[in-house]
């Protein structure tokens, strides 16, 4: 089994991680990953969370996440496992993850715009 782990951690700045969990759809798959663990691509687990976007944009915002050093990826033959990297990112930023588990209040859009 390989693994794409992404940058040491050591390396990222905060306001990269940030970035990656400023989108929507990113955050979203984080909470994901934490609820299940280990996704395995292809499976149901996105759309159990009510995540549905195209193979590409997947691909896409898998590698912002990676970028950022907030997943790896294990390789196991025709099969890929992403996890959550809780760990490494719970030594690099204590509390992130248990701030990202937290409910998000009513009156806060998730769209980051204001009530009209």
């Amino acid at each position: 089994m390989s693994e794409v782990i992404g940058p040491a951690l050591d390396t990222v700045a905060f306001d990269v991680v940030l970035g990656a969990l400023a989108d929507p759809v990113r955050l979203g798959l984080v909470r994901a990953l934490d609820a299940v663990g280990d996704w395995a691509c292809g499976s149901d687990v996105l759309k159990d969370a009510g995540i549905t976007i195209g193979k590409s944009t997947l691909s896409h915002h898998m590698k912002v996440l990676r970028e950022a050093g907030l997943i790896r990826t294990r390789v196991h033959g025709t099969r890929r496992l992403v996890v959550l990297r809780y760990d490494e990112l719970e030594r690099r930023f204590p509390g992130l993850l248990a701030m990202l588990r937290a409910p998000v209040p009513a009156s806060v859009p998730i769209s980051g715009r204001a009530p009209v």
